[in-house]
């Protein structure tokens, strides 16, 4: 990619000093040929310039691809003859691929100041103006607007009552209100008149942030200067209503504007339906859409994109649909935001392959998808856990010149911690600082959800002093994942008393905190101290939720205290929250354990008579109890019964099916349910194949003894340490015969099964078994792999596992790298060890990561001073430093052990 060698940068104030040059033949001579960008291009650029038809010079042909506006204004500070400048500055505007910024035109600007050819200047000067593209572009152009007002003798270019129109239009554009209200003052001071033009950019501007009562103090200066409020006035007024939510006084507007003999525009329609849209009466919009015919008016892209925006928002797509074909058979084609709406609506309603298709009718159109555009996709690809689709859209869109934002990485860290791949996660947050992006809260919250759902608390710790160190404040969200987590591991106590701390730190907690703390003390049996943080919870004003009343009702349950968990649920209804399908599952599930199935079935029904209709947990938990007991008419009859309410079985459900059939010893019937689990695109788990396969080594003896071992469970562990290679080629075949596709994820499964009783020959023989089918072996199976190896410490099969996952593109965990490197080093292989390392820093892993579970807990956690000295060595030499906080954590760890 090339650089452009700017001169001029953007910032710098307009008044160019003027270098005067010796003779042509002090400049760089002109290359024949341009393999890369040329050095010192606009002194080059000025030799041809200065010779006659420089316009056919065939060395201007060669240097046109890398000219860029810094070039043009870097050239301009040469004493070039003014007719010369402005000839190449309009030649060059008309060239592909090239546009003038505002630092060009103000470059041009000052040379035609110095010509006093003050005609063209002002030419030049509203098309500067014109030419913003950011809030940096107009503070520029104001710079030098008013330095060109205030300066003397030849260089002062006073501004023309135009010039100030096209200035406030752009400040209003730009919502540079209290810029605009101070240039409409210095207007005034230079006795210029203001007109209507004028007025109503001030109108326009106050109307855009919603301040309709000072707008309406410049229309009475409309008035008062003897001018008529027109149809760009009242457009105006429309628009400040409806950003105040005030769509009643914005259809008076709108009323009044035919009677003030204003034709209404499409512009005027437009800003109304918005606003009935934004209020929620997108009916009454579409309305007003069809009356727009009785004032001659036809809906502009715009018209149609705010319907179809509004009506994705309201659940109704098939309508937005329509509205996008009938505004393409009326001729009015869509544009970027238009496809950007639909594209998003389908991504949230999981239509994924829809949505690709959207995207390439856009590019066949020739539109340029946005960041908005591709961050719609690529949050679509993370939510359907399709994370390699996610990349491939990251990829498509820095092909096509399009930079990824803070929220196209939160989307994707987001994605990769659901996926438990953290490693890859972090590494986004190295790109990120990478593209001078700043990572936000919700980046740190998602990583430190990430390193939690994978039992790294520590690591989530040390991101939380990263996210303290660069002045971002942890919100409730932040300590709810850690309370949460806490107390899934046991560690109520600690989470309490995070709990009591969060006061302190200005953090006043949610409903998603209490509710993860009552949760934790009921899973320990404490329901006494749930119920007191509930009553806690009403008395600090925060409205517990139905997730709240659940996990104190099932608390009750599991303690066999069905009663009070009824009454419960009494209590919820007089607070004003309504039981959930989950609270009645919770219920369900329990009396059905106990084997009251009667009782269990007049919830139930209860529940169906109150319009709470059961889901795929409720059917589930049924399905679950009468597997139990053997009762297969009611198997039956649940699984009729979720055909014909339409609900589909998900992972547990199958696990539920195909455990409970296998158990039985009704192998056929656990196989079709395999197979429509394998086509609904689950994964069966670890413990599913395990069933299967404990089925099939001992069928014979499953028959004999059927209706006795329904409730028996699997130990998989056991099953794995003892499992005979030849029954999983067994349980192969039994796929195959009922049409069941083997593909990676099976092998993935079965492999981990092997891994973890360290049973490394057979888990090399699936590899080879998937290789000679034609597949490759994915990461996960790479890093089973990787991690048996290191837990039966033959190192050098793990350093070629990582040679081998490396050159395919695929990256270790973090922590089989770092069993891998400190065993290395205790068995005395040092340089093994070094070399394993140094790959390691060169695939993109985030270096405080690598810092903490390599360095920190792993080799300073097994003593291992000298090796972590060494290693942090080799990272600074290689420019892989941690960051400060984790060079501290390093430098007190290192302090510690050697004093230990």
């Amino acid at each position: 990619m090339r650089k452009s060698a700017a001169i001029i940068k953007p910032g710098e104030r307009y008044l160019i000093l003027l270098k005067p040059y010796s003779s042509i033949a002090s400049l760089p001579p002109i290359p024949s040929s341009l393999d890369s960008e040329p050095a010192d291009l606009s002194a080059q650029l000025l030799s041809i310039l200065s010779r006659p038809n420089w316009q056919k010079h065939p060395s201007l042909i060669k240097l046109l691809p890398y000219l860029t506006p810094s070039h043009v204004s870097s050239l301009f500070a040469f004493n070039l003859d003014p007719q010369t400048a402005l000839n190449f500055f309009n030649w060059i505007a008309h060239r592909p691929g090239f546009k003038h910024n505002v630092h060009s035109y103000s470059s041009m600007l000052n040379v035609l100041i110095l010509a006093r050819s003050l005609r063209l200047a002002e030419k030049i000067r509203i098309s500067m103006i014109n030419a913003c593209r950011s809030i940096e572009d107009v503070l520029f152009v104001l710079q030098v607007f008013r330095e060109m007002n205030a300066a003397d003798g030849q260089l002062k270019f006073e501004p023309t009552l135009r010039c100030y129109n096209t200035i406030l239009m752009i400040l209003s554009k730009f919502l540079l209100i209290d810029e605009m209200k101070s240039v409409y003052l210095e207007l005034l001071n230079n006795n210029i008149s203001p007109n209507i033009y004028t007025f109503n950019a001030m109108v326009n501007g106050y109307c855009k942030i919603g301040n309709v009562i000072e707008a309406e103090l410049y229309v009475s200066k409309i008035v008062q200067a003897g001018l008529h409020p027109d149809t760009f006035t009242y457009t105006s007024l429309i628009l400040g209503h409806c950003r105040n939510k005030d769509v009643g006084n914005a259809y008076k507007v709108f009323l009044i504007m035919p009677q003030k003999g204003c034709q209404r525009n499409e512009v005027s329609y437009t800003n109304l339906i918005h606003g009935l849209c934004e209020a929620g009466r997108i009916n009454e919009a579409l309305k007003l859409f069809i009356d727009m015919t009785q004032d001659n008016c036809c809906p502009t892209v715009r018209t149609y994109t705010v319907l179809i925006h509004a009506l994705c928002v309201s659940g109704r797509k098939v309508e937005a649909l329509n509205l996008f074909n009938e505004m393409k058979e009326k001729g009015c084609e869509p544009n970027v935001h238009t496809y950007t709406v639909l594209i998003d609506c389908l991504c949230k309603e999981n239509k994924m392959d829809e949505a690709r298709k959207m995207l390439s009718e856009m590019l066949e159109k020739g539109l340029i998808p946005t960041v908005v555009t591709y961050n719609a996709l690529i949050d679509g690809c993370c939510k359907e856990e399709m994370i390699d689709d996610a990349f491939e859209i990251l990829d498509l869109m820095e092909s096509n010149n399009c930079g990824p934002n803070t929220r196209t990485y939160n989307e994707l860290i987001c994605g990769l911690c659901k996926k438990r791949k953290v490693h890859k996660a972090m590494a986004l947050l190295n790109k990120m600082l990478e593209r001078k992006l700043s990572p936000s809260l919700i980046t740190y919250n998602s990583l430190i959800h990430g390193q939690c759902k994978v039992n790294d608390l520590e690591s989530a710790y040390r991101l939380l002093s990263l996210m303290n160190e660069n002045g971002l404040v942890p919100d409730e969200w932040t300590y709810s994942v850690f309370i949460d987590t806490l107390c899934k591991e046991g560690r109520v106590e600690e989470a309490g008393t995070l709990f009591d701390s969060i006061k302190a730190k200005g953090v006043k907690a949610n409903e998603v905190i209490y509710t993860a703390l009552i949760n934790g003390y009921c899973k320990v049996g404490k329901i006494d101290v749930g119920h007191s943080l509930l009553e806690r919870m009403l008395n600090d004003a925060c409205s517990p939720n139905s997730c709240t009343y659940n996990v104190l009702i099932e608390g009750l349950c599991k303690k066999k205290k069905m009663k009070e968990a009824s009454s419960l649920v009494a209590k919820m209804l007089t607070m004003g929250v309504k039981p959930t399908v989950v609270t009645y599952t919770i219920l369900v599930g329990e009396m059905l354990k106990d084997g009251a199935f009667d009782h269990a079935l007049e919830v139930f029904n209860h529940m169906v008579s109150i319009g709470c209709q059961p889901d795929v947990c409720t059917y589930t938990a049924l399905l679950h109890a009468y597997f139990s007991q053997g009762m297969f008419e009611e198997v039956d009859y649940v699984i009729a019964k979720m055909n014909e309410e339409s609900i589909l079985p998900d992972l547990v459900t199958y696990a539920v099916l195909i455990g409970g059939y296998a158990r039985l010893g009704l192998t056929h019937r656990a196989f079709d349910f395999l197979k429509c689990m394998v086509d609904a695109r689950y994964t069966p788990s670890l413990c599913t194949l395990s069933i299967l396969i404990k089925n099939l080594s001992h069928e014979n003896q499953m028959k004999e003894t059927r209706s006795k071992i329904g409730s028996d469970s699997v130990d998989i562990a056991d099953v794995w340490k003892t499992l005979e290679y030849e029954n999983v080629l067994k349980l192969f075949e039994k796929m195959v015969e009922h049409g069941c596709t083997i593909d990676v994820s099976i092998y993935g499964a079965l492999i981990a099964g092997f891994c973890q009783a360290r049973r490394l020959e057979e888990a090399r023989g699936l590899v080879h078994h998937m290789k000679e089918r034609g597949m490759s072996p994915s990461e996960d199976i790479y890093n089973s792999l990787l991690d048996c190896c290191c837990k039966l410490e033959v190192y050098t099969e793990g350093v070629r596992l990582v040679d081998a996952m490396v050159e395919s593109g695929l990256l270790p965990l973090l922590e089989s790298y770092k069993l891998l490197v400190c065993g290395l080093f205790i068995e005395g292989s040092n340089e093994k060890a070094k070399a394993v390392f140094c790959g390691l820093l060169s695939c993109g892993y985030n270096y405080d990561e690598v810092a903490w579970k390599v360095l920190i807990d792993g080799l300073l956690k097994r003593d291992l001073v000298d090796k972590c000295s060494e290693l942090l060595d080799i990272m600074e030499e290689k420019g892989c430093q941690p960051n400060l906080l984790t060079y501290s954590m390093l430098m007190e760890g290192l302090e510690r052990t050697e004093n230990n």
